[in-house]
């Protein structure tokens, strides 16, 4: 972790692109301690929040577009091609597919705050052939929402953002997993109201 913190020091901007996007995209990279981190960088001043804001967002969009599209064009065989490299086996790979299966292009919106669904969520639905206007939407709008949550945190906790981390991250994950429930709620009893008046 030191060394990633250390990256953000010395190449600051580019360095926080590179490093979400490698960690989005499943190298073992502490993303949420490196946006609460450049979060603490901007409230020393050291860093520019809304350039910081753009970095991450960005370096998020670029790694949840390369994993879905791995996912796109490996389809079934993601396990064994990318097992080796992003530690994903058949059990990981079939129980995101569940998961998937269950909130659908939703799910991308809270991905971001669960462990080990970053990437395997876009990498599963690549896979399973949602279409890349529909992924945009939600993934890059997870990337936004999820970023500036991580850098506001860090910016407004100061120094104490180190001492913070572990625990925000559990609360933004349940916190994520709550929000997206509620959405999916509503969105199925906007339907089925839609489908009982057609009737």
């Amino acid at each position: 972790m030191e060394t990633t913190l250390a990256w953000i020091h010395n190449y600051e901007y580019p360095a926080i692109v590179l490093l979400l996007m490698l960690g989005i995209v499943g190298l073992p990279i502490p993303d949420e301690t490196l946006l609460l981190f450049v979060g603490y960088l901007s409230f020393k001043g050291e860093l520019s929040t809304p350039l910081s804001l753009s970095a991450a967002v960005l370096g998020s969009a670029c790694g949840i577009t390369i994993s879905y599209g791995l996912g796109h064009l490996l389809g079934a065989r993601v396990p064994t091609t990318l097992g080796p490299w992003l530690h994903i086996d058949q059990t990981r790979f079939l129980t995101a597919q569940r998961w998937v299966s269950r909130w659908g292009k939703y799910g991308l919106l809270v991905a971001y705050f669960v462990p080990g669904l970053r990437h395997l969520g876009a990498l599963t639905l690549g896979a399973a052939g949602l279409q890349y206007p529909t992924f945009a939407i939600f993934a890059y709008t997870g990337a936004v929402v999820w970023s500036t949550t991580f850098i506001t945190a860090g910016y407004l906790l100061g120094e104490q953002w180190a001492a913070s981390s572990t625990t925000l991250h559990q609360t933004f994950q349940w916190i994520g997993i709550g929000t997206m429930v509620t959405v999916v709620g509503l969105i199925m009893v906007i339907l089925l109201r839609r489908s009982s008046s057609r009737s």
